[in-house]
């Protein structure tokens, strides 16, 4: 009876409704990391494809990997706390201390990185400038080419660009002698597209000045990255509360048998 009484304390009863609210977050903020992920395979695949580099194509999986194993490890916490096994909440917050220290290290890892590498990682930035440049005026409508030719129209009129640097990279390559029929850039150039709108360059009919795509498509991660950025931090803020709850919930039931 003294242990049911103490189980079923106001502390306790308040550590598990609080404990369970953060699981449920939790489970809620990996199903959000999940979804990113997802967005950005299903949604973005074109513009991936675009891309010489693997690195894209595999930060989504890893955001993918990384919200199931958050949402897996909400659940156990939420069936630790039902359950009130003393035994799931060690696993729980190992599981917890285990995720926010490889949080931890990744982010040191990548500021270190990026610290070191500048002058590198701007080389590489300008070997994926060739690269998209290449595929764009090279493969666009290009026989055997059409998912090239989907993800460039894709890509000009979602980000309203024209050209990988520029709207005269079109003036270079293999479509203007081709497929062009006349046409100074893609109709997907023009700012509301037409058949055969690109006969006319000027700034009023296409994308002229706003600049080209490698650079909107790099505002567009960098973008993205910064709100993943903002949600870990906010994860990480989340995890620590967990802890402190799950050790509080621990302690509050350590006459309680395994």
């Amino acid at each position: 009876m003294a242990n049911e009484d103490k189980t079923n304390t106001c502390g306790t009863i308040c550590l598990k409704y609080l404990l369970f609210t953060f699981n449920l977050l939790f489970w809620l903020s990996g199903g959000a990391v999940m979804a990113v992920g997802l967005w950005t395979l299903v949604d973005k695949s074109d513009y991936i494809s675009l891309l010489s580099s693997s690195t894209y194509s595999l930060a989504a999986y890893i955001l993918i990997a990384a919200g199931a194993i958050v949402m897996l490890t909400g659940v156990l916490g939420c069936c630790a706390t039902i359950k009130e096994s003393r035994a799931l909440l060690i696993v729980f917050f190992v599981l917890l201390l285990l995720i926010f220290l490889l949080e931890i290290t990744a982010g040191v890892l990548a500021y270190v990185y990026y610290q070191e590498c500048f002058p590198f990682c701007y080389q590489l930035n300008e070997e994926l400038r060739a690269d998209l440049k290449e595929t764009m005026v090279q493969k666009y409508q290009q026989p055997g080419e059409d998912h090239v030719t989907r993800a460039v129209d894709k890509l000009q009129q979602d980000l309203k660009c024209c050209g990988s640097n520029s709207s005269a990279d079109w003036q270079q390559g293999t479509w203007i002698h081709t497929f062009a029929d006349g046409r100074l850039v893609p109709d997907s150039c023009c700012k509301t597209p037409t058949d055969h709108c690109g006969l006319r360059d000027h700034p009023s009919n296409i994308y002229k000045v706003e600049g080209g795509c490698i650079s909107k498509l790099e505002e567009f991660i960098l973008q993205h990255l910064q709100i993943l950025g903002a949600v870990g931090i906010g994860i990480a803020f989340l995890q620590i509360l967990g802890m402190l709850f799950t050790c509080c919930l621990y302690r509050s039931l350590k006459d309680e048998p395994y």
